[in-house]
């Protein structure tokens, strides 16, 4: 018995140890918060479109360098990673920001609103900070800041994972996260954490899920291939609008009967569809282009397979042929059972009794995905809308007239900080 509680002692001691420093993260973070307030409208006033984050870049890798971090430089293009050694052995965990922004001209009214331009897919466009990763970015260098100050008591180093191009770029190339997983970053890692803003989670709130947590994203082609005639006698082609339009219908029924839809939802949106020149003219061909969401390997390779299915037979059954091209991108944002788990505690600690949601399935997509399968990782949400606002009156992400309320970035520094002390203690 007394072995038995001299072990409890032993580890208990342990997480205490770490649990102990939670309130020195508290004192820290609420002292720099108005200094991440103004990295983030600087980043914000200042946004940069993926692999082209270079100023964004060299203020973080500045400020890591002026704590006293290890930078790496030009990782993935335009990534920074900083690791802080601390002063005792253990485990390597990483926190990671991403700093693109989007091709979104702002509409909203701030002294800090982004005036910035640029030709984007051959159009004039703003750039904005419209899915929030300029927090992302300066509660990233808020944490930095925080566990710098107490590394001599860190059990174990700290991957600080400044990630460019989350959205993807426009050619299409490798980057990113799985980027940034070719060239080895996580190789040394035990554990990964990440969070995104929510513009429509009230501040002071934290929402996660275990196991698929965001959707897996694939971009869809389907070119539908009939037989040209004079839009007077149809019966004398093949029609690919018409059965185009069937096509599109038919892909509604895969998420209806072929889904199990009480495991996880699923997504196929037609994006764009385009065939024809004129009134009278049945053209040759209708090319349609969509999105897919799926959760999970074993579903999306189901919605894959039923896509070609429908697709090809409808077409078959009008005399037509349908070209189905699926390319996929990011795979789903799977939170590790076990870690999350271990980390709810940290989770409630760190927001508090009543202020931690059991998230639904997201059907948006993240590449934070890559890095979790290369090592456990957990990825949460925190809220960044106005206490008392409404969800459904809000803004969302993408959008011109998207908005964060900056009162929920002292929680993200306080959550990512407990996440680094408690798994090392944990260990």
């Amino acid at each position: 018995m007394k072995k038995y509680l001299l072990l409890f002692v032993l580890i208990s001691g342990t997480t205490f140890g770490q649990t102990s420093l939670r309130p020195e993260i508290d004192k820290k973070a609420s002292s720099i918060e108005s200094k991440v307030i103004e990295w983030r409208r600087d980043i914000h006033q200042n946004p940069e479109l993926g692999n082209q984050e270079f100023r964004t870049a060299k203020k973080v890798a500045d400020h890591l360098r002026s704590l006293g971090i290890e930078v790496t430089e030009g990782v993935a293009v335009t990534g920074v990673v900083g690791v802080l050694k601390g002063g005792k052995p253990g485990p390597t965990v990483a926190l990671r920001a991403d700093m693109d922004a989007l091709p979104v001209t702002e509409r909203v009214d701030l002294p800090f609103k982004s005036t910035v331009t640029t030709t984007y897919n051959g159009q004039e466009t703003g750039v904005m900070h419209a899915c929030g990763h300029d927090t992302h970015v300066a509660i990233l260098m808020g944490v930095a800041e925080v566990l710098a100050g107490m590394r001599d008591q860190l059990q174990g180093n700290v991957k600080f994972i400044f990630q460019p191009a989350e959205e993807g770029v426009y050619d299409g190339s490798t980057a990113g996260a799985e980027l940034m997983v070719e060239e080895g970053v996580m190789e040394d890692v035990d554990a990964v954490f990440g969070l995104h803003i929510g513009s429509q989670m009230e501040v002071g709130k934290i929402g996660y899920r275990s196991g698929p947590a965001l959707a897996a994203v694939d971009n869809l082609e389907i070119t539908v291939n009939g037989v040209q005639a004079h839009g007077a006698s149809p019966w004398s082609g093949v029609d690919p609008i018409v059965t185009s339009s069937q096509i599109i219908s038919g892909l509604q029924t895969i998420l209806s009967r072929s889904v199990n839809i009480t495991e996880n939802p699923a997504v196929v949106t037609i994006g764009a569809i385009h065939g024809g020149i004129r009134h009278n003219i049945i053209p040759e061909k209708v090319e349609m282009i969509g999105t897919i969401r799926t959760f999970g390997t074993e579903q999306q390779d189901l919605v894959h397979k039923r896509i070609r299915e429908v697709a090809t037979n409808i077409a078959e059954s009008a005399g037509a042929t349908a070209d189905v091209k699926i390319e996929k991108l990011y795979p789903s944002t799977v939170n590790n059972p076990a870690l999350t788990a271990q980390m709810a505690p940290t989770i409630l600690a760190a927001a508090g009794e009543g202020n931690v949601i059991a998230n639904p399935p997201i059907t948006g997509a993240e590449d934070f995905s890559f890095f979790q399968i290369e090592k456990p990782g957990l990825f949460i949400s925190l809220g960044g809308m106005k206490k008392g606002g409404d969800p459904t009156k809000t803004p969302s992400h993408h959008t011109p007239d998207f908005y964060i309320d900056e009162g929920g970035f002292i929680l993200g520094m306080r959550v990512m900080s407990y996440f680094v002390v408690d798994y090392m203690g944990m260990k």
